[in-house]
This record gives C-alpha cells, structure tokens and sequence, in this order.
C-alpha cells in the first residue's frame, strides 16, 4: 500500500486540547498536557489525532470563531509546544489532523475589524455585505439560537451574512484575495509538519449566498483549489470533508479523486441510530445500500463514527425516524437540540449497557472505511445536561477518581467546562485510572482497535454485505489476497443464531462473544458479535 494511502487504515482520535489535560495547573488544558498524554494514545492504539480549532478565539463557538487562523491560543501554549508536539507525535507514529475553518472568521479578526472601519478596505470585499435583507428564506445552522443569517452592523453601515453566529461572518470564498489566504493557511501549517485537515462544514461552504450572485458561478471550485493546494505542497497530505449531504449529492465532495480525500459517514450514523431504536438491522442494510450507489473514486473513502463534538445531528432521517430516536434515546426535551440533535454522549443514551455499547463500536469498526472515536468514549464516559447546548458533550477528560477527574489542580471554576460529577458516570466512577486495571470498556476498545487493525483496509471494493433470513443481524465479508473476514452483529437484545454458508469455508472466532459449533451455526446472545477470519 502506497504511503499516499495510509489513512485508509487507521483509527482516528478526536480530542480538544483545551479539555484534554492541564499541565501548568491553570484550569485549561494545553499542548504540553496533551504531550503527556501522548503514550496513553499510543497504547490504545490510536494511529491519528484530529484536533479540534487551537487558534486565538474568542470562544463564542468553541474556538471556531477564530481570530487569527496562523497561530496558537495562547491559552494552550505557544507555536513551538505545538511543534513539539507534532515532534512527539510523529515519534510514536502518530498521525494529526487539524481543523480547516474557511467558512468564516472571528468578528475580532483584523480583516473584518479592518472591513467595517474604511468601506474601500480591500478587506471590505472578504466578506459579504448588503444594505438591505434579501428576500427569502435565511436559515440559520442553528435555530433558536439566530433569527436571521443577516446582522447590522453600526460601523460599517450595512448588514453582513453569517450562515452560523453572528459573532461569525462569513468569508466570501469567491473573492481571489481570500482564496490567496486560504491557501496561505494549508501552506503554513503542512510546512509546520501537520498530516492534513479536517475540513468545517464544506457542504455549507457550497451552498454560498450574496445578493449579487452571478449565475453560472462554480460553487464548488474551491473544493477543487484545495485539493490543488494540499497536492502541491505535501501530496500525502489529505483533507477530510465534514458534509453532511443528502445522498445524491455526495459523489462531488470526492470529485473524480481530485477533492476530499475522506468524507463523515452521516448516511449510516444517523441509520445506526435509528436500527437501535427498532432493534432491526433492516436501516442500517438500507443505509449501506445507499452508499454503494455513491461513486467511489480509488484513494477516497468514508469516516465512520458514532459520535463527535457536536449533536449527533437526526437531519437526514424522516420526521417519525427522528422522532423514534428521539424517543428511544432523548425522551426529555432538553436532551435535544435544534430540533434536529441530540446532546447525549453514547453511554447514557444506551444506559450504560455494556454489551449493546460494545456491539455499537463493534459495528463501526467493522463498517466500509476510517474509524473514528472521540475523547472518551473509550471510557464510556457521560455528558452534563446541565450545561448548555453542545457544551454538555464537551467536559474535560477523565483521568483519574482525583480533584477535577485528574484533568487540572486548579480551581473547579478555572475549568473551560466542568467534570462530570454526579450519577455513575461521574468521573469518580468512570475514569482513566480505575480502567486500566480492570476488564473494562477502555479494555475492551483497545482489543478492538488492535484487532481492527487485522482487517487493514476495509475499503468498499473488497466488501459484501451478506444475506441474513433474522432481521436483527447484519453481516459484513472483506476479501483480500486470499484472506477473509466475516463480521456478524445483533442489533436486538433477543439472542440470535447465523448459519454460515459453505463457501464461507473455515473460519475461527477471533474476535467477540459469538460461539461457533461444529454445525456451522454461530450463536450471538443479546447484541453479540463475532469478528471471524479463514483458517
């Protein structure tokens, strides 16, 4: 496999630094912190890191409002621990991925203090303007929180367009200057020595709106200028698209291999879902049979996840599927958001049931693609409804059963957002430290990972997915130069049996609970799976 290729393989870890861990005892976690805890990612098996925005912030939106896109939040360190990082990561054989935020800046970014005081700045045209509100609709990415994608502003004498907060003013991509900077951004932090980019909400890149649309401008020519810049300053760099897309739309974020190398899988995330509400594998089959129809140009492939840093976002699904998830795993109002979302962490959504979170990441492990898994959830670890909005998925790590879940000796209200401390997942129960000594589900994810590393490159082209006369159980085959793989699940809490076909051929349980007998039946009790190779 070419090394242009490696991220096909890998299992990625998305974590903030910020909520990582605390090195200097300021309350905020930070790049030497996380160096520390660079050996315990290694030992779980982690081959890439994915780190969320650490850029100068003012932190309206959790550090995606950035106010200045070449450096470090001085918060979390300098530039130089950044590069000791990078140093000590590429050490351990570890892969990072930043955050490439391009939809738009901070308002306390230079260019747009510099476009509201003098209207002939050539800063004036980085963003999009208009003395009026357009007609039509507006939508906001997050209802109920803005009314309108429009806000006066008194200085600069017109309205500016934000598709997100109003403290985000979106940059007007189609302007060759602010491409300039875009490509000035990948070119800064690929020579630093990053593995490529995570790339903020491309599918609302595309969608750009201005009152003096051109028709017949090319939304998605930036895709292509990307693409164009990552390959000519590190062609093993590779950029991963957060777009979540109808189906049909899909196929232009791979482009014909020359655009995103990788894509979030939200198709299948938010099917999972919902085959776990009706214990049936029958939506996630369908999900996947969905997918195929998408062209899959070689070097490209999906992210597959269960959850990340925001909602796990219901939007692509019907309103009676949304409201089956919503009933089966946010049954109180306030354990949604945006109408769309929930604000749950997988462990109470599942309600700390080890065999069926075993079996969720089991699935993911196993599906077409990258895996991905977030700071954690390795842990099993919960959420703090009491916080607001997204925030509640987003508490420091837990490390240990000591003050502030071993994350900081700092006062409890120096943290960004406080440990979780109530209830069993409370981080005096779930944690770092207790896990490593027992059989645990930190335990139990790390032999997944290892063993997901047996299967190598499960990429669409080598897989099937087999026929099963029970509804509940899906099953996945990879070949691959004479090896093969057959992954079996039960979405149901009602034990299950898979009969396996003759040209399967031998085959050994190397992985999961599952019992194969002599009479090639293999046995799953309540959510069980059963990770089997030839022999």
């Amino acid at each position: 496999m070419s090394d242009n290729l490696w991220y096909r393989y890998i299992t990625i870890y998305s974590l903030d630094v910020e909520t990582f861990f605390d090195s200097n005892d300021d309350g905020i976690g930070d790049f030497q912190g996380l160096i520390q805890k660079l050996p315990y990612l290694k030992q779980l098996g982690i081959d890439c890191i994915w780190l969320l925005p650490f850029y100068p912030s003012p932190n309206r939106d959790d550090g995606y409002d950035i106010a200045d896109f070449v450096a470090v939040d001085p918060r979390l360190g300098t530039l130089e621990d950044f590069r000791q990082f990078l140093n000590e990561a590429k050490q351990q054989g570890i892969y990072v991925l930043i955050d490439l935020v391009v939809n738009h800046t901070s308002d306390q970014h230079t260019w747009f203090q510099q476009a509201c005081r003098d209207r002939n700045s050539p800063y004036r045209d980085y963003y999009i303007w208009s003395d009026y509100i357009p007609e039509g609709q507006h939508k906001t990415i997050f209802p109920g929180e803005e009314e309108n994608t429009w806000t006066w502003n008194e200085q600069a004498g017109q309205y500016f367009h934000h598709r997100f907060y109003r403290e985000q003013p979106d940059l007007n991509i189609y302007n060759p200057s602010v491409k300039d900077e875009i490509r000035k951004v990948i070119k800064f932090w690929l020579d630093e020595g990053v593995s490529g980019f995570r790339v903020d909400a491309v599918h609302i890149l595309i969608q750009f709106e201005r009152p003096d649309h051109v028709n017949g401008e090319d939304h998605e020519a930036i895709l292509d200028d990307m693409r164009r810049w990552l390959d000519e300053y590190n062609p093993s760099a590779v950029m991963l698209a957060e777009a979540n897309d109808d189906i049909d739309k899909l196929a232009r974020y791979f482009g014909n291999g020359d655009r995103m190398h990788l894509m979030f899988d939200f198709i299948t995330n938010q099917h999972l879902f919902l085959a776990l509400a009706r214990n049936t594998a029958q939506p996630l089959k369908e999900a996947i049979d969905l997918l195929f129809k998408v062209p899959m140009p070689p070097g490209c492939g999906y992210v597959n996840f269960i959850r990340k840093h925001d909602e796990l976002n219901l939007g692509k699904l019907k309103e009676d599927e949304r409201n089956e998830v919503f009933d089966a795993f946010a049954p109180e109002e306030y354990m949604r958001i945006y109408g769309r979302g929930i604000r749950r962490r997988l462990a109470p959504m599942l309600n700390n049931d080890r065999e069926r979170m075993e079996m969720v990441y089991s699935i993911m492990f196993c599906l077409p693609g990258t895996s991905m898994i977030r700071y954690g959830d390795e842990l099993g670890m919960g959420e703090d409804l009491e916080l607001k909005g997204r925030e509640s998925i987003r508490t420091v790590m837990q490390w240990s059963a000591e003050k502030n879940a071993g994350f900081s000796n700092a006062p409890a209200e120096a943290l960004p957002y406080p440990a979780v401390d109530k209830g069993i997942f409370s981080y005096k129960n779930i944690n770092v430290a207790e896990q490593v000594k027992e059989e645990s589900f930190l335990q139990w994810m790390t032999s997944a990972i290892q063993c997901r590393q047996q299967l190598g490159a499960t990429t669409i082209d080598k897989f099937t997915m087999l026929e099963s006369r029970h509804e509940s159980i899906i099953v996945f085959r990879y070949d691959e130069g004479g090896k093969r793989y057959i992954l079996v699940h039960n979405l149901s809490d009602i034990p299950a049996t898979y009969l396996l076909t003759e040209d399967i051929g031998a085959v050994i349980c190397f992985f999961g609970p599952g019992i194969l007998g002599h009479n090639r039946e293999l046995q799953l009790g309540r959510y069980g799976y059963a990770w089997l190779k030839n022999i």
